[in-house]
């Protein structure tokens, strides 16, 4: 995996006591151990969704120090995000969670800084954004999928979002008990924007750095979940 992003001070892992990133997981033995090893130090309270992998990426991200879930047969990210959000919402005390990729994509820092703008009392919500700063480099193809996710989303649910298939969010547990996801597959990306849309919650975006590792496109991830943004938005 490439280096992500260094913080120049990484945050104690007191100040997110409270708060959980909740990860889909799916046949990611070889990198969620170092996803979760690196987010751990940040934020103690990690739960790992694994949906029906084959390859003991469950038993990875649990000795790594994660909560683990588990679904029995692969029901898409979808039902994993959302088996995730419900478990947070019920544990004593949560403040925010945080969606976090298990691939390597997301850095701690951002979700770290997105937290904090929740904590501060400035919004409930944050959606991560690849196109607020230069730093994402998607490529041509994703880039044009993605903005047409953008003109989608804004058509279906009202919001004016400049990066709406982005997997990194933050929100308070009172926004997240709005959320009850029914599309599993990447259709769920719209939906969830949809649903805390209609919570009346404030929401704010914030700049983020998708790094597109050399894992993640030897998995061919980038391609074909552009190709499946693009089939979902249109046939969902």
């Amino acid at each position: 995996m490439q280096a992500p992003d260094s913080p120049s001070a990484a945050p104690g892992r007191e100040r997110y006591a409270d708060d959980w990133l909740v990860v889909p997981l799916y046949n990611e033995a070889t990198v969620v151990a170092e996803v979760v090893a690196g987010a751990i130090g940040t934020f103690p309270n990690i739960v790992c969704v694994d949906d029906g992998s084959t390859d003991g990426s469950g038993a990875a991200a649990r000795a790594a120090g994660a909560t683990v879930l588990t679904h029995a047969a692969n029901l898409g990210q979808g039902a994993a995000l959302q088996t995730g959000i419900s478990f947070v919402c019920e544990q004593p005390g949560a403040r925010v969670l945080v969606t976090f990729d298990a691939d390597g994509q997301h850095q701690v820092q951002d979700a770290a800084e997105m937290v904090d703008l929740i904590a501060s009392g400035e919004t409930s919500i944050v959606f991560g954004s690849r196109f607020l700063d230069g730093r994402t480099k998607p490529g041509l193809l994703k880039r044009t999928i993605l903005k047409f996710a953008v003109w989608f989303t804004k058509q279906s649910t009202g919001m004016r979002l400049t990066d709406a298939h982005n997997g990194l969010r933050a929100m308070t547990v009172q926004a997240a008990r709005g959320v009850h996801l029914q599309q599993d597959r990447m259709a769920h990306a719209s939906e969830i924007v949809l649903q805390l849309g209609r919570t009346g919650l404030p929401w704010r975006e914030h700049p983020v750095h998708v790094l597109y590792t050399d894992y993640s496109r030897g998995k061919g991830q980038s391609m074909w979940n552009s190709v499946n943004i693009l089939v979902d938005l249109l046939f969902k």
